[in-house]
């Protein structure tokens, strides 16, 4: 058998038909070179994290996936505790000081002042 002569079309030539076939695998090969440099990233991120979760084995990419959507999701939920805590404990100073703003301007809105109301005062004070 004769070896035959291949004959390339020069990219003019070709129709964009023709061109697109051409280009996707380059494109499906740099996809997957993103999606695998990106597992690659969440290993290395994580890496203590899995040691504790699977000690001596190997990971497998979906592994990799499976257990930062777990991570993530518990940092979330640690996240959304410590702000609610933070967030109850602004809203209970903010609550107490109207009160003692509403407590003041109540008493001295009366001119008698009693034993009570000058206590009360001094209380709050402190």
């Amino acid at each position: 058998m004769a070896p035959s002569a291949v004959c390339m079309e020069p990219d003019n030539l070709l129709t964009p038909k023709e061109k697109n076939k051409l280009r996707k695998p380059v494109v499906e090969k740099m996809r997957r070179d993103r999606i695998n440099s990106s597992i690659e990233q969440l290993k290395l991120l994580l890496e203590k994290e899995f040691q504790r979760h699977q000690p001596n084995s190997k990971l497998e990419k979906a592994d990799i996936l499976e257990m930062t959507v777990s991570y993530l999701k518990q940092q979330s939920q640690l996240q959304m505790k410590g702000s609610f805590h933070k967030s109850s404990h602004f809203d209970f100073r903010d609550g107490y000081s109207r009160c003692l703003q509403e407590a003041f301007h109540f008493l001295s809105l009366h001119k008698v002042r009693t034993e009570t109301q000058t206590k009360l005062l001094s209380h709050f004070q402190k």
